[in-house]
């Protein structure tokens, strides 16, 4: 049994695990193809997804949009140090964080550093508007030490179901 967050604990097969792998690699693809696909008929395997949507191992259906092409050249991961280590900084700063669209990921992580932040920016000169006006105006921040990308070789998003 697989327990996904807030949600409640229901079983999933083979079939599910192979409706996810489907979906992951085309939330496009129509009922009649998945059901064909994992050898279903079109009603249970609506079912089937509506329940894996429901129990929270479907959280939605996006396009994967290409940020090159979109003038976000730069991508930089920032280690963040707060000034404290208090559930009530940290509260403030990942709240105020989530407000920013230029972070794309925020993790807490253990050792010197308290949080991880995936950043994209048009240009070097944006980021560093970024984190000197907005980032950087954080009271709770002690350090921010960045890491530009200089080549991304690939990026995954699917799991390895």
């Amino acid at each position: 049994m697989i327990n996904s967050d807030n949600h409640s604990k229901i079983k999933i097969d083979a079939k599910d695990l192979q409706l996810l792998a489907l979906l992951q690699d085309n939330g496009r693809m129509s009922v009649s193809e998945l059901a064909q696909r994992v050898n279903l008929s079109d009603t249970p395997c609506i079912r089937r997804i509506t329940k894996l949507q429901q129990a929270g191992y479907i959280r939605g259906y996006h396009a994967r949009l290409n940020a090159q092409q979109l003038g976000f050249h730069v991508t930089v991961y920032a280690l963040i140090k707060l000034q404290q280590n208090s559930a009530q900084a940290a509260d403030n700063f990942e709240s105020q964080v989530d407000g920013f669209l230029a972070v794309q990921e925020c993790a807490v992580i253990t050792g010197e550093y308290d949080y991880l932040l995936k950043i994209i920016a048009k240009d070097l000169g944006d980021y560093e508007h970024f984190v000197k006006h907005t980032l950087g105006g954080l009271a709770e921040i002690a350090a921010i030490d960045s890491t530009v990308v200089l080549k991304q070789r690939f990026s995954r998003w699917q799991l390895p179901l």
